[in-house]
């Protein structure tokens, strides 16, 4: 199915889809007016990419804000616009000495997370203004290790600076200050996502009314920090890594590979994955040769073989790094937790997924007591579901019956 061939129940003129969208750019960094990171480095240009959906209010009051997650980008609803014309490959298209994501990739169907974002869906556009935007560091728009530091010309690869959750959540806050909007109705994010709507809670509590956290906690598990870490060590040592100066000649394609390959299997589960492929022969009579494939091997590849066209292997290392490093008791609480949950204001909402082993519902109740424990408002959903970590995505019905709730309770009631 090509955008020509799209229906009007699927496509862009559905009715409760926000149709075709045109990705925006903001500079919120120059010479003059840098950008300081928390590792003290401060950047001389930082350009940010996002999409907005519905009309801002004259109250400027309906402001929901989407933090995406690792391998996500401002796209998160409707059919992109500028990813009519195909790139000549399918692979990066050459940006000068760097590369680019090729938008070709979106063009057979709509933003992530389409299925909540549009008139008369949970996060309905007729009544609020959607706003997403790409992360620092990413390779969908927002200035990253693809692109040309200003200071050599050439891409900055792994000279780029180390950047964190707080960083992604300063340089929104600077996007909204940029449109004119000084405090949102709520954030909303799964998984990193889901961090980064923690972060804005205890960094900008004066900001947020309302805190959806989905799929995450105050910290990665100690497992989840693992699987990042090979990931990381196979992008680090394959062949053609060269120190992150890889552009312009053949990328770490195979080692990146392996790191989302290996992912993936975090973002199932074990039943879901039993369900789905069980032990499963591709071709039954390579049982006893290197040839043969179980179903589930097959899957891994072609993540992989996707992946690596459509995302940078230095982009992941930086996302990574700062996805596991992220801990909200450290960051706010000096190791305590409940120290940390005494910043909040917002109306929190976290949720859990039973079959998640990336962020425990284990993890979860430990957030949620700590916000208890300091007698903040905050509702707990423990989802059963088999899907995993996918599950904040794949449940569409009940995590968006979870949403339209929260982001409508209260609504005419005045700020506390």
């Amino acid at each position: 199915m090509t955008s020509k061939t799209l229906t009007a129940k699927h496509g862009p003129e559905s009715p409760d889809s926000v149709g075709w969208v045109t990705p925006k750019k903001a500079i919120l960094a120059t010479p003059k007016n840098p950008f300081a990171l928390e590792s003290g480095a401060a950047m001389r240009h930082v350009s940010v990419e996002y999409e907005t959906y519905g009309k801002l209010n004259a109250a400027k009051n309906n402001v929901v804000l989407i933090t995406h997650a690792l391998s996500m980008d401002a796209h998160a609803a409707g059919w992109d616009a500028t990813a009519l014309e195909k790139t000549a490959s399918g692979r990066f298209k050459a940006k000068r000495d760097g590369f680019a994501p090729p938008r070709s990739y979106r063009q057979r169907k709509p933003g992530w997370w389409d299925t909540m974002i549009g008139p008369g869906k949970p996060m309905d556009t007729d009544q609020f203004f959607v706003l997403c935007s790409n992360v620092l560091g990413s390779c969908y728009g927002t200035t990253g290790p693809a692109d040309l530091d200003p200071d050599t010309g050439s891409p900055y690869g792994l000279s780029f600076p180390a950047v964190t959750v707080g960083d992604w959540v300063k340089l929104q806050a600077l996007l909204l200050d940029h449109i004119g909007i000084d405090r949102i109705h709520a954030v909303v994010g799964g998984s990193l996502g889901g961090q980064q709507a923690l972060e804005w809670a205890l960094a900008y509590p004066e900001r947020v009314e309302k805190a959806l956290v989905l799929a995450a906690s105050s910290r990665l598990s100690t497992q989840g920090v693992a699987f990042n870490s090979v990931g990381r060590y196979s992008i680090l040592n394959d062949p053609h890594f060269n120190k992150g100066g890889y552009y312009g000649n053949p990328a770490p394609e195979h080692g990146l590979a392996a790191a989302r390959m290996l992912a993936h299997i975090t973002y199932l589960s074990e039943v879901g994955m039993d369900v789905k492929f069980g032990r499963r022969l591709q071709d039954r009579g390579k049982t006893e040769s290197m040839d043969g494939e179980f179903a589930v091997e097959s899957y891994l590849k072609y993540q992989g073989k996707s992946f690596v066209e459509r995302f940078d292997a230095n982009s992941y290392l930086y996302v990574t790094r700062a996805m596991d490093n992220y801990d909200a008791a450290d960051r706010w609480g000096g190791g305590d937790l409940a120290v940390a949950c005494e910043r909040i204001r917002s109306d929190m909402l976290v949720a859990s997924f039973s079959s998640d082993w990336l962020y425990t519902p284990e993890g979860c109740r430990e957030l949620v007591a700590a916000i208890c424990k300091n007698g903040k408002s905050v509702t707990y959903a423990d989802i059963p579901s088999q899907y995993g970590h996918d599950a904040f995505l794949v449940e569409t019905e009940r995590v968006g019956k979870l949403l339209r709730g929260a982001l409508r309770a209260g609504r005419d009631r005045g700020r506390r």
